[in-house]
C-alpha cells in the first residue's frame, strides 16, 4: 500500500531527529560543497537559500560562504497568509530573527527582492523522490511562492540521502525541484 504524505512526512521526520549531530554537519558540508560547485550557483548573482531548522541540511555555512563568495542572499520571511517574502541579507546573525514557529527569517525591515531577480533558489525539504517532487512541512507555502516565479528558474532541494524516496504521492499544486543535493 502506498503511504501517505503524512506518513512519510512522519517517518521521515523522525529519522532526521534521530542524527548525530556530528553526522549533520559532516553532510552537510559535502551537500554545500555540491552545491558551491554547481555552474547554476557560480553563475547565479541573487542566491534565494533558508535558514534551516535544528535537524536539517545546516545551511549556515552556506549562508556565510555565499555571503563572503559575493552572492546576493536572499532569505525567506513568512507572512500572517503562510506566503513567502523574498529578502536580502548581509549578516546571517544580525540580520535574522526567530518567527513565532521558532523557524529564523530575516527581520521584517530587510529589503524585499522581487522573485524574478532571483537567479537560484534553494529549498528545503522533508522528503524527495526520484522525479524530484518534494514533501515540505505540510504549509504550502513554498509551493505558492515557487509557482508565481517565472518559467525556467533553477529550484535545488537540499537532502541527506535517506530523505530521497523512489516515489512520493503528487498533489495538483506540488511543484517539483530542479535538481536534489545529497551526501
Amino acid at each position: 500500500m502506498r503511504k501517505t504524505k503524512e506518513e512519510i512526512r512522519k517517518e521521515t521526520l523522525t529519522e532526521l531527529n534521530n542524527q548525530q549531530r556530528e553526522e549533520i554537519f559532516k553532510k552537510s558540508k559535502i551537500i554545500k560543497e555540491k552545491l558551491f560547485s554547481l555552474p547554476e550557483f557560480k553563475n547565479a548573482q541573487y542566491v534565494m537559500l533558508y535558514a534551516s531548522l535544528d535537524k536539517e541540511v545546516n545551511t549556515d555555512d552556506i549562508i556565510d560562504e555565499a555571503l563572503e563568495a559575493g552572492k546576493k542572499v536572499i532569505l525567506p520571511r513568512r507572512t500572517s497568509l503562510e506566503t513567502i517574502v523574498p529578502k536580502e541579507i548581509s549578516d546571517r546573525k544580525s540580520d535574522l530573527e526567530k518567527n513565532t514557529y521558532g523557524i529564523r527569517e530575516p527581520k521584517r525591515h530587510l529589503k524585499d527582492i522581487p522573485p524574478e531577480r532571483i537567479d537560484l533558489i534553494v529549498v528545503p525539504g522533508v522528503a524527495f523522490d526520484e522525479k524530484k517532487r518534494r514533501i515540505g512541512r505540510g504549509k504550502g507555502c513554498y509551493d505558492r511562492f515557487l509557482r508565481e516565479l517565472p518559467p525556467g528558474k533553477t529550484i535545488i532541494g537540499l537532502a541527506f540521502n535517506f530523505q530521497v524516496l523512489k516515489s512520493i504521492p503528487e498533489d495538483s499544486h506540488d511543484i517539483p525541484v530542479s535538481k536534489i543535493i545529497t551526501d
